[in-house]
């Protein structure tokens, strides 16, 4: 059998995002050819960050979940959501249903929790026309670009997410956690460091303080790991956060971030923050059955605009709780 080759995205730089894994031709279905380079692949995803497999036959989504068990196991159910997704079978879900003309910003899943998933799957069932690629970036190159006074502040004080779930603005608090049950939405945030407070007659505000600056488990790599510049109000285009702040005071913003004491994080820092992550992007295009392996803590992901019919097919596996 021709072997599973690994070739560098565009160079043999460590840092080259993602590293792309090319199928031979014929042979095994896609997850018993994983499976036996299972070691080497993780090896790639601990280095680069992101692993792209390429010309394997998938299967479909069932067969894409079962890629996602032979590298990572299990598959995770999305819990405390910050965007809308649709279940497509099991544990996999449609990428953001976001309007295709809107990009979204350079995040690490889950990163606002108190538990999030190590590993992404990402699984390209049908192409854009153009653009809606699924940008990357190195979460350690991010950390070397910020300026040392600013990582210090955020490293000493770490961030705080405020969440307003507000009928008509972003996700209802109901889907976001998954019930209707105020009680149970107040043990699962007790469980997970998160304040709860109950606003007017079916408001709800949620409060947690994070770390900014994590160590990735595997590598021990010091990692910029968290939501606080997706979340600020400024990292939405410009004409909607104006229309925000004149509509709500800021304790009232849907989601707003600040430094972990409650401290207002100038805008200026944000945009800081917004340009080391821009500087440390990279791109590909989208191939039909393409899956993309993230390493959640080492890089960053996000969305391009797009045209035309893409779905891109979404897992997440290997919980790991902050320390």
């Amino acid at each position: 059998m021709t072997p599973v080759r690994l070739i560098p995205a565009v160079s043999s730089d460590e840092s080259t995002l993602p590293a792309v894994l090319t199928a031979p031709s014929g042979g095994a279905p896609a997850e018993s050819q994983i499976a036996g380079i299972r070691e080497s692949v993780r090896r790639q995803l601990h280095t680069h960050g992101a692993v792209l497999l390429r010309g394997f036959d998938i299967g479909g989504v069932s067969g894409f979940e079962r890629v996602v068990r032979a590298v990572s196991g299990a598959p995770l159910s999305y819990a405390e959501r910050s965007s809308p997704r649709s279940t497509i079978e099991g544990q996999v879900y449609t990428s953001t249903d976001y309007p295709p003309t809107e990009e979204i910003f350079l995040h690490n899943e889950n990163s606002y929790q108190a538990t999030w998933p190590l590993t992404l799957f990402f699984y390209c069932i049908t192409p854009p026309d153009t653009q809606g690629a699924t940008p990357l970036a190195d979460t350690r190159r991010i950390l070397r670009s910020i300026d040392p006074s600013v990582l210090e502040e955020f490293t000493r004080r770490g961030w705080t997410v405020v969440r307003n779930f507000t009928e008509g603005f972003g996700v209802p608090w109901q889907q976001a956690f998954n019930t209707t049950d105020r009680a149970e939405v107040a043990r699962y945030c007790a469980r997970s460091g998160v304040e709860v407070q109950w606003v007017g007659r079916n408001g709800l505000r949620t409060t947690a303080r994070r770390r900014a600056v994590h160590q990735h488990p595997v590598t021990g790599e010091t990692v910029w790991f968290n939501h606080l510049t997706f979340f600020h109000v400024t990292t939405l285009p410009e004409e909607d956060c104006e229309g925000l702040r004149e509509m709500f005071d800021e304790a009232d913003l849907p989601t707003n971030t600040y430094y972990g004491d409650g401290g207002r994080i100038p805008d200026e820092v944000v945009a800081h923050l917004r340009d080391c992550y821009r500087a440390a992007q990279r791109r590909f295009d989208w191939e039909r059955d393409d899956v993309l392996i993230v390493d959640n803590m080492l890089a960053a992901h996000a969305r391009e605009p797009f045209t035309g019919p893409r779905k891109i097919a979404v897992a997440m596996a290997e919980p790991l709780p902050a320390s």
